[in-house]
């Protein structure tokens, strides 16, 4: 990443992100509304991980980007509307555009995830000109925003990750992928809540596939041991 863009918090590429998305999934609605902004990071598909954040939050995330010249405020009717400026700022096509939303949005993926989730976005043509262009995220002169991470034991692709937030670190025992990234100063309450509702997502679904397994075995008649 340049040297002249500060490390993004989650919360930050996470504003970044749904101002991006919106822009091509909604374009009537854009520029976006704080409101509509807020609803938008909130918003329970299609976000990994599933935050809460609060209004308050996400003006102190646009006040931040809006140093950056990452956003760009228009004012109209009765509420100010916000738009994002990463093209211009960054100096990457709307393809690249593209692919770091859904990275912000959804997390780590593979060339061929980024394909179909994208596709509302940018259709690429096949999963090689999203290599391309990740490749080109990866060697930018002015500084990677993407990094290549190390293959999942059983999977076939690598996984993707954007740097906006800075480098991951990864935990040598678990090679597999990162298990955070480099601090970008002090944990906002909407990241702390972040993490509070993926893990309560997760246990939910451990809770579900319980209850399946336990349904199955009293269809099929057997004991568990």
């Amino acid at each position: 990443m340049s040297a002249t863009l500060s490390v993004l918090s989650l919360l930050e590429t996470r504003v970044l992100g749904v101002l991006a998305e919106k822009q091509r999934t909604v374009p009537d609605s854009y520029p976006l509304t704080l409101n509509a902004l807020v609803s938008g990071c909130n918003q329970k598909s299609s976000r990994d991980p599933v935050i809460e954040a609060s209004e308050p939050e996400v003006q102190a995330a646009l006040d931040g980007l809006r140093a950056l010249s990452l956003i760009v405020e228009t004012s109209g009717g009765r509420a100010s509307r916000y738009g994002h400026n990463i093209e211009r700022v960054l100096h990457i096509p709307t393809q690249s555009t593209a692919l770091l939303t859904m990275l912000m949005l959804r997390g780590p993926q593979t060339a061929g995830e980024l394909r179909i989730n994208c596709e509302r976005l940018h259709k690429f043509a096949d999963i090689s000109s999203v290599e391309a262009f990740l490749a080109e995220l990866a060697e930018r002169a002015a500084g990677a925003l993407v990094v290549e991470l190390p293959r999942q034991p059983g999977s076939r692709e690598n996984r993707w990750m954007h740097l906006l937030s800075g480098m991951p670190v990864l935990d040598e025992k678990l090679p597999a992928g990162p298990v955070s990234s480099a601090p970008a100063g002090d944990v906002t309450v909407g990241e702390i809540a972040a993490l509070k509702a993926n893990v309560t997502r997760l246990e939910a679904e451990v809770g579900e596939l319980r209850g399946l397994v336990d349904k199955l075995y009293v269809e099929l008649g057997v004991t568990r041991s």
